[in-house]
Formats: structure tokens, C-alpha cells, sequence
């Protein structure tokens, strides 16, 4: 089980971006409010969707508390023993759960994780860890709160795309949920060390909470790394590969890297949205016409575990572009 859709050689990357232009940073709040409000903040989403493929969002209805809690379970589970961690490990990427720390899937190159299905919470937390006794409780909460600010942030995108903002409603509340948690060690002073190389999400969202600062994505205007800053109480998205293909190209998903941080280990929990197992994802055709053809081929998360699957061995295993018509 991964969620990540294709790596990109190092070499071929640039370099950390010494200027950077600001954040978007979103109030999300706002979209509850009057229409001229929420019509400002769906623009500011387009916007940021459109340009950069990122964002940050603040006043998202999440509470420190139950952000914290997660943190500190995941944090909890990764320093248990080994033994008891390997009990989740498995070669076989459609296991409900996943522990690893080995670099099998060609992007991990200094980490451990651990992934699991969240959405139907009640399908799927009896397959959790039961140790620590706090991980079920304190994750399934936040699970849960982090997918309701994803429902919240489609909507607003597919308004931005001029799509109606209940278009596929049913299929993205029945969706797919899958939460990677992450913990990357303290590395040394003056080193420059990557705990996950150059990648991007299966998916429409992906909604990241980090203990401290390491995340980089790749700007496509200034063509180099952009540190993603640590706002309090903030949580980052970045586009996903399925919402390039359902907005036929007018969304691009991101580029982006886990660096190692030289003052503390890491821990992150990377909340990943899309459609059921087997549900199909393709161009809206509301955005395909005579000027826009369709650009790429339908498919499913089952056709992209296939895919990985079939390509272990290949380092380059880059699932949208097999997409591309």
C-alpha cells in the first residue's frame, strides 16, 4: 500500500530556491460566511491550485489538542520495540495495514512508516495497532476531523474549476482515506540528508501535519525547492495526481520532498483523499471540449497498486504519466 505515484531522479531536480515567493495561507473559516466571502476564498484556492499546486490552511476547525494527540501517538508507535512493529510489515501493497523501513518503494530513503486505511473509520480501525493503547483513539480522532477539512477543500476546488461543488458528491463522502505516518531520525549538523526523495501523491488531497519543519516542495515558476514554513495550528495540502486528470490538466500535482531536520527527529501524518478502491477516475467532461481534449486515460486506486506492483523493480515508477493519452 503506497500512495506515492512516481519518483523523480535527483539529478534532474534543482536546486533550494534562496528567494521564495510567500505561502498561500488560507483562512478556511471564511468559506462559511457570505457568498461575496466564500466567493474570495474559493478564488484564492483556484488560485493557488492553478499556480503552484499547494497551499496552507489555517482556522480549519481541527484542535491543537487532537493534533497533538496524533503526533504524540505516532511518535508513541514508532518507538516501540522492533518486534512489535514487524508484526504489521508485508511486501504485499494491499495490506489494510503497512509498517516499513526499508526503501522498497524507491522513494523511502531514510524513514519508517506506517499506513493504514481510515475511511469507513468503523471498517477499518480493528486492523490499527493496539499498541500504544492510545494510537486507535488518539488517530482515529484526528482521522476523522482531517477528512471533513478535505470534503470542505473539494468543494471549494471543484467551485474553482466551474464545476458545481457537489459534483460527484457521493463518490468523493464514500472515498478512499489513507493515512502515512512517517518518522524520519535527527540527522547531523552540516549534512544534508533526504529521508523521501522527489515525489507525487496518488490522489485528488493530500493534507500534512508535521512535528517540525522538513517538507519541500517543488515550485514550478522559479524551477527550485521551496521550504515549507511551520505556521502554528497550520496544516499544508498539496494536489494530487488524480485531480490533474479530473481537472484534465487545469491542476497540476506537486513535486515535492522530505529533507531531515538537524534539530529534532520528524514526524509527519500525510492524510491522502481520493475515490474507492475500484472506482473509476477520469476527466470531468465538463472541462474536455474541441480546444481541451481529454489528456488522460481513466483509472482507479486498484489500477495504480497494479501498477506499482507490476513495476518494483523499476525506480521510475511514474503512474500518471502511463496515464497520459
Amino acid at each position: 500500500m503506497s500512495a506515492s505515484s512516481r519518483t523523480v531522479p535527483q539529478e534532474q531536480l534543482p536546486s533550494e530556491d534562496l528567494h521564495p515567493r510567500p505561502m498561500p495561507v488560507i483562512n478556511l473559516g471564511h468559506l462559511s460566511l457570505d457568498s461575496r466571502t466564500r466567493s474570495g476564498v474559493v478564488n484564492e484556492i483556484a488560485k493557488a491550485c492553478r499556480d503552484l499546486g499547494y497551499f496552507q490552511v489555517i482556522n480549519h476547525g481541527i484542535s491543537q489538542a487532537i493534533m497533538d494527540r496524533a503526533v504524540e501517538a505516532a511518535s508513541s508507535f514508532f518507538k516501540l520495540p522492533s518486534e512489535t512493529k514487524e508484526e504489521y510489515s508485508s511486501d504485499d501493497l494491499r495490506q489494510p495495514v503497512r509498517y516499513d523501513t526499508s526503501s522498497k518503494d524507491s522513494i523511502s530513503m531514510s524513514r519508517a512508516f506506517l499506513k493504514h486505511y481510515a475511511h469507513p473509520l468503523s471498517d477499518w480501525i480493528q486492523y490499527w495497532p493496539q499498541k500504544p493503547p492510545i494510537y486507535r483513539d488518539c488517530m482515529g480522532r484526528y482521522a476523522v476531523e482531517v477528512r471533513r477539512v478535505a470534503l470542505l477543500l473539494m468543494e471549494a476546488i471543484l467551485e474553482g474549476l466551474g464545476l458545481d461543488k457537489g459534483y460527484l458528491k457521493e463518490k468523493f463522502q464514500e472515498g478512499l482515506q489513507l493515512l502515512s505516518v512517517n518518522s524520519y531520525p535527527k540527522v547531523s549538523h552540516g549534512a544534508t540528508a533526504i529521508g523521501l526523495a522527489p515525489h507525487s501523491d496518488y490522489g485528488f488531497l493530500t493534507i500534512l501535519l508535521t512535528s517540525c519543519q522538513g517538507l519541500e516542495v517543488l515550485d514550478r515558476s522559479s524551477k527550485s525547492w521551496k521550504t515549507v514554513q511551520q505556521l502554528p495550528h497550520a496544516l499544508h495540502v498539496h494536489i494530487g495526481d488524480h485531480m490533474e486528470v479530473l481537472s484534465n490538466g487545469q491542476i497540476k500535482t506537486v513535486i515535492h520532498r522530505a529533507l531531515l531536520n538537524p534539530e529534532e527527529a520528524r514526524m509527519s501524518i500525510a492524510s491522502i483523499h481520493g475515490f474507492a478502491l475500484h472506482e473509476k477516475v477520469t476527466c470531468a467532461t465538463e472541462l474536455v471540449d474541441e480546444e481541451n481534449p481529454q489528456k488522460y486515460k481513466e483509472s482507479s486506486f486498484s489500477d495504480f497498486l497494479d501498477h506499482l506492483t507490476a513495476n518494483m523493480d523499476n525506480k521510475q515508477r511514474n503512474f500518471l504519466e502511463s496515464l497520459r493519452m
